[in-house]
């Protein structure tokens, strides 16, 4: 079974740059995306009528954030958000579940500039966390997404000329660390635990994508019971369309 997860920063600016030909050479079995930026029916296209499952979550501000599931294995159950009215307006989570586990696709909160929003960030992180666990209680669970955080520096291509900016403070890596102590396992570095340079957002200045002057910031992970069925996690950085890529998670 394969599983992708993209932040395509627009779905109707993807579509216009090859989506639908990623997803024939690909040919996943369930596809998240994050920051769609559109409701359902500002989509042309019938992904329904292609044979996948759809379910949308969008922000309650038109334009902004949203995630997306599609699914070609049969879903049990779809859950939009946390069930936390003041996390719940900016649609960020979109909970499935199949048979033994739930798969969730998150947008987490950016920080922003000068870590404006971080003591919101700072609580939705406990909050997503909170329900990671619950759901936990009853299936394994994999949640996918921009977390917005580079774990450690080698998650990053400079480090220490971002030590205080958003997505490499102090907060939000510890935030990442509470999910590794809760058992959650950062899939990719599961099997690539030292290797460095890679990323899977670049900033649109300054050529950074071609110099590969990127962040990994986009993370598949997974219940530690669930390890054993996880054959590869990997990143697709030569996938273009949006500033970050599409990364891959395959299961048996």
């Amino acid at each position: 079974m394969k599983v992708i997860s993209w932040n395509v920063n627009g779905i109707r600016a993807v579509l216009k740059k090859g989506f639908e030909d990623f997803l024939a050479e690909h040919q996943p079995d369930i596809v998240m995306l994050q920051e769609v930026k559109a409701t359902r029916d500002q989509v042309d296209l019938d992904f329904e009528g292609l044979g996948w499952h759809v379910e949308w979550n969008p922000a309650v501000k038109k334009g902004y954030s949203g995630v997306a599931t599609f699914s070609r294995i049969p879903v049990l159950s779809a859950k939009h958000g946390i069930d936390r009215e003041e996390h719940d307006q900016e649609g960020r989570v979109l909970t499935l579940e199949y048979d033994d586990f739930y798969i969730v696709n998150v947008y987490t909160p950016n920080a922003q500039n000068e870590l404006r929003r971080l003591p919101y960030r700072m609580e939705w992180n406990a909050a997503f966390l909170d329900a990671m666990k619950e759901l936990e209680k009853e299936k394994p669970v994999i949640f996918a997404g921009d977390l917005n955080v580079a774990h450690t520096e080698i998650d990053l291509a400079r480090p220490k000329a971002n030590r205080k900016n958003a997505g490499f403070s102090d907060e939000e890596r510890a935030g990442f660390d509470d999910i590794v102590a809760a058992g959650f396992v950062d899939t990719f570095r599961h099997f690539h635990p030292e290797e460095t340079d890679h990323y899977t957002w670049w900033s649109y200045r300054g050529g950074a994508r071609a110099k590969n002057v990127g962040w990994r910031i986009d993370y598949f992970c997974a219940s530690e019971s669930l390890m054993p069925r996880v054959k590869t996690s990997k990143i697709l950085p030569e996938v273009m369309g949006s500033d970050h890529c599409p990364i891959v998670l395959e299961l048996e």
